[in-house]
């Protein structure tokens, strides 16, 4: 994909999206949308035994048009969409999660880096908390053509983890 003053994605490398799937807990039947499909790297490797659901903007699909149940969303999600009311790109991660967290069964899995997971504020987490969306694990990789570390991110509904807390208040 050509970048321009736009848009520049950042297709994920395919061998890391096999490993990421791996991570998520899914389970035959499970219904999963890749709602950033991109060049598949996700959809196309999902398992058999799941059905699965995409969208794609660059395809005509939009991620706020679909509206099967569905289990698991699964993504690459982009890091920044326009903004309707001020019409400036802004930091879209957190929305994107919070969008998803009353409409899915089981689950978000979502590649993220440090930009992202620093959206992910005391105060955003209490909200995902109370709908019943937990974070339930993070998984650190690199990927070289891209810059820096990334994060796979994967929240569960109705499964409080021990492991991740926050603490409200600015100190």
């Amino acid at each position: 994909m050509v970048k321009n003053e736009e848009y520049y994605f950042h297709q994920t490398p395919e061998q890391l999206a096999i490993k990421l799937i791996d991570e998520i807990d899914l389970i035959e039947g499970d219904t999963v949308l890749e709602p950033f499909k991109g060049e598949g790297s996700f959809y196309n490797n999902l398992p058999n035994y799941v059905i699965k659901h995409y969208t794609e903007i660059e395809e005509g699909l939009d991620y706020k048009d679909f509206n099967i149940d569905v289990d698991w969303v699964i993504s690459n999600p982009p890091f920044k969409l326009d903004n309707n009311e001020s019409k400036k790109r802004v930091n879209a991660f957190y929305y994107i999660i919070e969008y998803y967290s009353l409409r899915v069964n089981k689950g978000i899995a979502f590649l993220a880096n440090d930009y992202c997971l620093s959206s992910l504020t005391p105060i955003r987490l209490k909200k995902l908390k109370e709908n019943n969306l937990y974070l339930h694990k993070i998984v650190v990789c690199n990927i070289k053509k891209w810059r820096s570390r990334y994060f796979f991110i994967i929240f569960k509904k109705n499964e409080p983890s021990s492991l991740f807390n926050y603490i409200e208040g600015s100190f």
